[in-house]
Order: C-alpha cells, then sequence, then structure tokens
C-alpha cells in the first residue's frame, strides 16, 4: 500500500552496487594527490570546493597554494587503475570539463576575493585503493585549458 514511500528513500552507498567503485576510487585518487601536494609543501585550501551552489558538476577537486609561487591553484585530479599507452588523463578534461572548470574557477575567485596569481594543474593517479602496489603520481604543472582570448570577467 505504501510502496511508494519506500521508492522515496534515499539509497545507501553501497561499494557493490554499479557506480560506487569509480566514485570509491576517484575519492581515493583524491586522498593520494593531496598528500603528495601536502608532501611538496603545498597548502591544501580546499577539496571537493563547489563554488556554484545551483550546479553539481560545478567542482574543483583541490584548491592549493604553491608557497614557492605564492600562487593559487587549481587542480584536476584524474585517477586510472593503470598506465595507457596510448593517452594520457589530461584527455579526460575535455570540453564540457573545461567550461565546469572555468565557471568553477571563476565563481571561487570571485567569492574568495583573491586578487593573486593562479594557475591549474594535473595530478594523474595510477592504481586502486584494493591493491598492495603503491600509486603512480604525475604531476602535471601549468596546464593551458584555456585558449588565447578567454577572460573570467
Amino acid at each position: 500500500m505504501f510502496e511508494w514511500i519506500a521508492r522515496l528513500k534515499k539509497p545507501r552507498r553501497d561499494d557493490s552496487a554499479p557506480g560506487w567503485r569509480s566514485v570509491r576510487q576517484g575519492e581515493w585518487g583524491e586522498d593520494v594527490a593531496a598528500n603528495h601536494l601536502a608532501r611538496l609543501g603545498w597548502r591544501i585550501l580546499g577539496r571537493r570546493v563547489r563554488p556554484c551552489r545551483l550546479d553539481r558538476r560545478c567542482e574543483i577537486d583541490i584548491v592549493a597554494l604553491d608557497p614557492a609561487a605564492n600562487r593559487v591553484v587549481f587542480v584536476e585530479v584524474k585517477t586510472h587503475a593503470s598506465r595507457s599507452r596510448y593517452a594520457t588523463r589530461i584527455w579526460g578534461v575535455d570540453r564540457r570539463k573545461k567550461r565546469v572548470l572555468l565557471r568553477a574557477c571563476a565563481t571561487w575567485i570571485r567569492r574568495e576575493k583573491w586578487h593573486g596569481n593562479f594557475r591549474f594543474d594535473i595530478v594523474e593517479v595510477y592504481g586502486s585503493h584494493d591493491s598492495a602496489v603503491p600509486p603512480a603520481v604525475d604531476h602535471v604543472e601549468n596546464v593551458r585549458l584555456f585558449g588565447d582570448n578567454w577572460r573570467f570577467w
């Protein structure tokens, strides 16, 4: 009689359910990347930052401060189980993701009133959270995600 109430309940996060394994793998990759940046002496300002309140896709994986260059670094983390000899995870940042990153970073800069320099980095993590082998981390600094004529405002 009240089956519709059971359908309204939020499903419990079950790691064996389809899709949750990739979410867990991505979270693990972000943890590895944050630890890597902290070992470099960077200060982590935020993780999984969502400056746009109405858009769930509008997310920055890691916002960090590079003390050597005194600039904010927006980090996109790409996690994969193994290396591919054909393409890197940088190719995973497609046109739609670039547009979302641009909007997220512009909103963060306006909200935090940051007037200094900034850059975009991509950290690639190769491995698995349930593997005994330590993960490999590739840090690609100062990635040019946008063309010559882009502006935040």
